[in-house]
């Protein structure tokens, strides 16, 4: 990487030309997510109030509190995204569909979706389709991205290539590596392969266990332009501090 002079609040890139990425680029990159089963209401105030103090891109809770959290972020710019048949993605289109608009009718703008990755394994290509397609056609009334999960760690190389290719034919405007309910998450090789895999149309989405302000610019320099991340103040104090120090080059 190129040597470059680093102002206040930017960290310069090199891909094909210099770059800069503010903090506020990078936080407009950001799904703050609270979805652990063990995070409580408190965990969703206090996560809308970081999401709101830093201006995140989106606020992702649990399907549940979608109405709750519509409330806390109301006068805010921080877009509301809800988790589709959220972690495992086994449930039947139908239920999906439903859930999406349940969702979407209770105020959410952006929907992550689990793939049904056991479908997917079993090249059961047509119904994993079908189930994208169900809540690609939900959202689309509403005007509202889906993001479609393929949980990376547990598919072979192929399978992931796969499951982009079938992910954007449905419609898809991202596709996601994980959520971060399985031991591996967001990988620079993944990023990479998706991004090569997918049409310059479709974002590549990052997320579990990306925790730390070097470990989101490597993806980031991989290909990955939306992050889901529940270390939005990590990552982004950590971009702030880099970018305070003294004699800083990037």
């Amino acid at each position: 990487m190129r040597h470059t002079e680093v102002t206040k609040n930017a960290l310069f890139l090199e891909e094909k030309e210099v770059h800069v990425l503010t903090v506020e680029e990078v936080a407009q990159m950001i799904d703050h997510s609270v979805l652990l089963p063990q995070q409580t209401e408190k965990d969703l105030e206090e996560g809308v109030a970081l999401a709101c103090k830093y201006h995140v891109k989106c606020m992702v809770p649990k399907i549940f509190q979608i109405p709750q959290a519509k409330k806390l972020l109301a006068g805010s710019s921080v877009r509301l995204c809800a988790p589709i048949a959220f972690p495992q993605g086994l449930n039947a289109p139908e239920v999906k569909r439903y859930e999406a608009e349940w969702a979407l009718g209770e105020g959410a703008v952006e929907l992550d979706m689990v793939i049904n990755i056991s479908a997917l394994k079993s090249k059961l290509y047509a119904h994993v389709e079908r189930d994208i397609v169900g809540v690609v056609e939900a959202a689309s009334r509403y005007g509202a991205p889906v993001k479609v999960i393929l949980e990376t760690c547990l598919l072979t190389d192929e399978e992931k290539v796969a499951g982009c290719k079938i992910a954007e034919r449905a419609g898809a405007s991202f596709v996601k590596t994980s959520t971060a309910t399985q031991p591996g998450g967001a990988t620079v090789e993944d990023i990479r392969l998706m991004r090569a895999t997918l049409s310059p149309q479709v974002v590549v989405k990052a997320s579990a266990y990306v925790t730390d302000i070097d470990k989101t610019m490597a993806l980031y320099e991989a290909g990955a332009r939306r992050f889901g991340t529940g270390y939005t103040e990590a990552i982004l104090e950590g971009l702030m501090k880099r970018l305070a120090a003294p004699g800083r080059k990037a």
